[in-house]
């Protein structure tokens, strides 16, 4: 059975694309930080284990991959929001963001490539955003790791190709998860209003897309970004 690591996967379209995976037959671990009882209880349901681990951590990151062991598939999900003016920013709430989301996505990568290495096959999916691809007022912080991801994939894509690793990502646009829980009804109304699909995402919307780009129908896909947000535009 092939292995994958889902970051950030207690909820959301972390927790949507670990079942998803679960059920094309891969065996999933669950990472998370925070949020203990969903994670253990969707361990429970996928028949895997959750493990504790900030990604933003060098260390923390090196000690779960001790513990899983290689992977076939890195999902790298893990990721944290901010809104706000940049000139409110602190520095703790800017580094806290480039280190999670950008950061985490390199010490993930870096633990899981000698694996993939050695066996010359694997894949990797990141995580970015439509606002990686447009940037967004007042969330000039989050696009800005969001758009780095974007180079992020298309480099190591070209780095592991002939290893014969795989390693692309996706671009979700307004999906309600917890992260759009800071806007009213009326406020995701306007939202589906620069929507051309007329809806918000689902998590399972991303992971389906996670999933086509894990599977061997994308064999001969590498260093893309596939949007996923209705035709949103931003």
């Amino acid at each position: 059975m092939k292995k994958a690591l889902v970051t950030g996967s207690s909820r959301g379209i972390g927790a949507a694309t670990a079942r998803a995976l679960a059920e094309k037959g891969w065996r999933v671990t669950i990472n998370y930080l925070n949020s203990r009882e969903q994670a253990e209880a969707l361990a429970a349901e996928l028949g895997t284990e959750a493990i504790r681990c900030d990604v933003a951590s060098s260390r923390e990151v090196r000690e779960m991959f001790e513990r899983v062991g290689g992977v076939d598939l890195l999902v790298s999900n893990a990721g944290i929001a901010w809104s706000g003016l940049l000139t409110d920013m602190t520095d703790e709430e800017w580094n806290r963001i480039i280190s999670v989301n950008l950061g985490g996505a390199f010490n993930c990568c870096r633990a899981a490539i000698p694996h993939m290495v050695h066996e010359k096959a694997g894949s990797i999916v990141v995580v970015s955003s439509v606002l990686g691809v447009h940037g967004g007022s007042c969330e000039t912080a989050y696009s800005a790791t969001k758009g780095a991801l974007i180079a992020f994939v298309k480099g190591l894509a070209k780095e592991l190709g002939p290893s014969g690793i795989r390693v692309n990502g996706v671009a979700p646009g307004a999906v309600d998860t917890d992260m759009l829980s800071c806007f009213n009804a009326e406020e995701k109304a306007a939202m589906v209003d620069n929507i051309y699909l007329g809806r918000l995402g689902n998590p399972y919307d991303i992971a389906r897309a996670i999933c086509f780009l894990a599977s061997e129908d994308a064999s001969y896909v590498t260093g893309q970004v596939l949007g996923v947000d209705g035709a949103m535009v931003i």
